[in-house]
């Protein structure tokens, strides 16, 4: 066995790890709602533009930060060497018992789900046994051997993982780039554009109430591509990383918010405000093509939206291990999982704990309720990062970073954050208590294994 990691990933990959960890499920799907929240097409423009630049603005941010800071474990390593270890290990701790994992939980559930569209056995009303109030059905069943094929697949090599997620992320830009054109050529319909777009209409729905809902609808925009810092984790397999993770950052997450702010604009380009709200199962996508083709189309639209999820989870699959082994390395987490693979030159062991509770969550099914609760803690670990560049600039004065961002970018990111945040508390007090005790449950832990570490320190030295 072995300690290190190989840097084997060009910036193709990279950019391939940022552009599919975030095109999941939720571009698909998530309009609907908020389109039901506000009512109106030009919010709905607006809530994806809002969210789309507060994501450039984050890969921004998170470009300098890896340009001058380019170790392993991403976002866990940049709160550690600016703030603290304690700051860092709550941050990786609530990485693993909800973020990542249970982001896990969620893609993976999405997948099995549009695969039972095409293949209907796959259902969450067939159960396979059940004992009391739980029951355990076939959805379930496809979703967790999906965890487990998709980490054998990352387990046997970094080259397996990053051959994977290129092959679904080419595949699902080009379906993406499919519905727009099918849209764009078959569906355009002047007189739904502006009924959709009529100035009368739109703002007659856009009251104070309308703008103080901004701060909660944009979640559902913001949360489809939020995993964009993924590939940062990855960082010390990626050649010339101070050069390549700024690139892949900017490059991954404009592609894939142009592809955003392209679908949306077909939606309301071909379908009235009202078929998007109520959308079956609020599969937008699905109504997209179902009011261009007919019923035909659902069946196209489960395969882009399973690949798209497959891909997802791939991505997050292949980086969120990375955390969990610097953590272990740090000596604050399981010190098996620091463990590389001599052969296959990967975590294996931190790549099959994370398995076995992306499964756990899977068979508990209230993962959703813990995505829930941790959108406001995720929020504010992104906003304490951010702000860390500020700090990093004076810890680090005549570093060899190569990039870095106008000062603005990260202030806006920071406003539009508490903004988001604030407007949780106020009208979403659930997604924030829970959340914020899920984060704060990693204090006491983070004592229990720094006193572990000191006790096997005295233990050596004597």
């Amino acid at each position: 066995m072995s300690d290190s990691l190989k840097r084997t990933l060009n910036l193709k990959d990279a950019i391939s790890i940022v552009a599919g960890s975030m095109i999941g499920c939720g571009i698909f799907i998530v309009s609907a709602d908020i389109a039901r929240q506000v009512n109106s097409a030009w919010l709905l423009i607006l809530i994806w533009a809002l969210a789309g630049f507060t994501t450039i603005c984050g890969a921004l941010c998170y470009g300098e930060l890896s340009s001058t800071i380019s170790d392993e474990g991403g976002q866990y390593i940049y709160l550690k060497k600016i703030f603290s270890e304690k700051l860092a290990f709550i941050y990786g701790w609530t990485l693993f018992l909800v973020i990542q994992t249970g982001t896990l939980a969620a893609v993976d559930i999405a997948f099995a789900k549009f695969v039972g569209i095409v293949f209907p056995f796959i259902s969450s009303h067939k159960f396979l046994f059940g004992i009391g109030q739980f029951n355990f059905s076939t959805q379930q069943l496809f979703a967790m051997i999906t965890v487990v094929l998709i980490t054998w697949i990352n387990s046997r090599g970094i080259k397996h993982g990053v051959f994977t997620q290129n092959l679904f992320t080419v595949t699902k830009v080009f379906s993406m780039i499919a519905i727009i054109c099918c849209g764009l050529f078959f569906g355009l319909n002047w007189d739904v554009i502006v009924q959709n777009f009529s100035l009368a209409s739109n703002f007659s729905a856009i009251n104070i109430s309308a703008l103080k809902l901004l701060g909660v609808a944009v979640v559902g925009a913001l949360f489809a591509s939020i995993t964009w810092n993924n590939v940062t984790f990855i960082a010390s397999e990626i050649k010339e990383p101070k050069k390549n993770v700024p690139r892949a950052l900017i490059i991954g997450t404009g592609l894939v918010i142009t592809l955003y702010m392209f679908i949306n604009l077909i939606y309301l380009g071909v379908m009235p405000l009202e078929v998007i709200k109520y959308a079956p199962e609020d599969i937008v996508a699905s109504a997209l093509i179902n009011y261009i083709f007919g019923a035909a189309g659902m069946i196209a639209i489960s395969f882009v939206v399973a690949i798209s999820a497959f891909g997802c989870a791939n991505g997050m699959i292949l980086t969120g291990s990375r955390v969990y082994y610097k953590m272990a390395k740090d000596k604050l987490f399981f010190r098996s999982l620091a463990v590389v693979n001599r052969k296959t030159k990967v975590p294996v062991n931190s790549l099959w704990l994370q398995c076995a509770w992306v499964c756990l969550l899977i068979l508990w099914g209230n993962y959703s309720q813990l995505l829930d609760y941790v959108i406001y803690a995720s929020l504010i670990f992104y906003a304490i990062t951010i702000l860390g560049i500020f700090k990093m600039r004076k810890m680090y004065v005549g570093s060899s970073s190569v990039y870095r961002v106008n000062s603005f970018i990260p202030i806006a990111f920071l406003l539009i954050s508490l903004f988001i945040i604030l407007s949780l508390t106020v009208y979403r007090p659930l997604y924030t208590v829970p959340g914020l005790l899920i984060t704060f449950l990693g204090i006491p832990v983070y004592d229990v294994w720094v006193k572990k570490r000191a006790k096997k320190h005295q233990l050596c030295s004597k």
